[in-house]
């Protein structure tokens, strides 16, 4: 399967003009889980949660990742597919699909340029949307600790259950890594987008409409900072920020988020990996309108904790136990969103 994965990458490239001195790298990973979900249906509620919201839940997932490097071009690929499916809640039943591509070229000893893409798609349950992104980038890495990145491209979004939530947006970003020793690590990221909708914007209540005219806008300006250790402990800690200024009233929103990961070996060939977050949103207009787009992924809850255990049963399956908890709060809306997801699952590597 790595053979047959590396050639879907390397055929093309070789047709257009071969390479020599070529460096060939791919794997396959195939994930099965069988998990319990706290709140399938992802409710909201106000005061006591209903007591009908638990099902379980059967999950598949295929991994594929390819690198093709010649003396001064790469071409690095990864493909996600797979799908949950709920006994009780047949709705919430989801395929997804994930893709990205880059290709770089060496046009010095310290710089680059290339293009980049990636696409997600998400078909069943209530966010059902398509994600794309195209860019081109220049990169500088002047020695083997600091890497400089910038970037420029468009962003499209399509949310189906409500198409006013759809967006099409320029980009512009960059990504600075900084490597102490081959222990510590430092990475700073920025991006800007000016986002369009088809929609027009929303007034305030008690406010004349002809005072709020034209099409929905939004800035979104996004930044992060993290620090990454690896030794006998694996640690990540990374702080972000998120500000959207949109001219429709009640969809303004400030984010502030503070997320960690942690990973150990321990007896019996057991690794431990933890995850969790704390996050202080900030509504200015006072409201939030639509909840349903802050959950199109499990961690953009507010807060959330995972732990996982994994053991290997042979050199090609993997066994783990996983648990985890997202939360997020829309004081303002007395609304809360609570979800409790547990699940033993098997991975295998050709």
């Amino acid at each position: 399967m790595k053979r047959l994965l590396s050639a879907l990458v390397v055929f093309p490239l070789a047709l257009a003009g071969g390479a020599h001195a070529a460096d060939v790298e791919g794997q396959l990973r195939v994930a099965g889980r069988l998990m319990l979900d706290g709140n399938a249906p992802r409710d909201f509620s106000q005061g006591e949660k209903r007591p009908d919201t638990l099902d379980t839940v059967f999950g598949l997932l295929a991994t594929g990742e390819g690198r093709y490097t010649a003396d001064r071009w790469q071409l690095v690929g990864r493909y996600d597919g797979g799908g949950r499916k709920y006994v009780a809640f047949a709705g919430e039943d989801v395929l997804v699909q994930a893709a990205a591509l880059e290709g770089s070229f060496a046009v010095g000893e310290t710089v680059g340029v290339g293009v980049e893409g990636r696409a997600k798609d998400r078909r069943g349950g209530s966010r059902a949307y398509t994600d794309l992104a195209a860019s081109v980038f220049l990169e500088h890495a002047p020695d083997a600790r600091l890497s400089l990145r910038v970037r420029a491209g468009a962003h499209r979004f399509l949310y189906r259950p409500n198409f006013s939530a759809s967006f099409g947006s320029p980009e512009v970003g960059f990504l600075a890594r900084y490597r102490l020793d081959r222990r510590h690590a430092f990475t700073v990221t920025g991006e800007y987008g000016q986002r369009r909708f088809s929609s027009s914007v929303r007034y305030p209540p008690d406010s004349s409409p002809q005072q709020w005219t034209g099409r929905r806008q939004d800035g979104v300006l996004m930044a992060s900072a993290g620090y990454s250790y690896k030794g006998p402990l694996a640690l990540g800690l990374t702080y972000s920020y998120l500000e959207t200024s949109s001219n429709s009233y009640g969809e303004s929103v400030q984010r502030h988020r503070l997320s960690g990961t942690a990973g150990v070996r321990l007896p019996w060939k057991l690794t431990l990996m933890a995850q969790g977050a704390l996050g202080l949103n900030l509504y200015p207009d006072g409201v939030f309108l639509s909840p349903e787009i802050t959950l199109l992924d499990d961690d953009e809850g507010q807060h959330m904790l995972s732990l996982k255990l994994a053991r290997p049963l042979s050199e090609r399956v993997d066994v783990e136990l996983s648990f985890a908890m997202y939360g997020t709060e829309l004081s303002r809306n007395g609304l809360f969103y609570f979800r409790q997801v547990g699940g033993v699952g098997l991975t295998w590597r050709p």
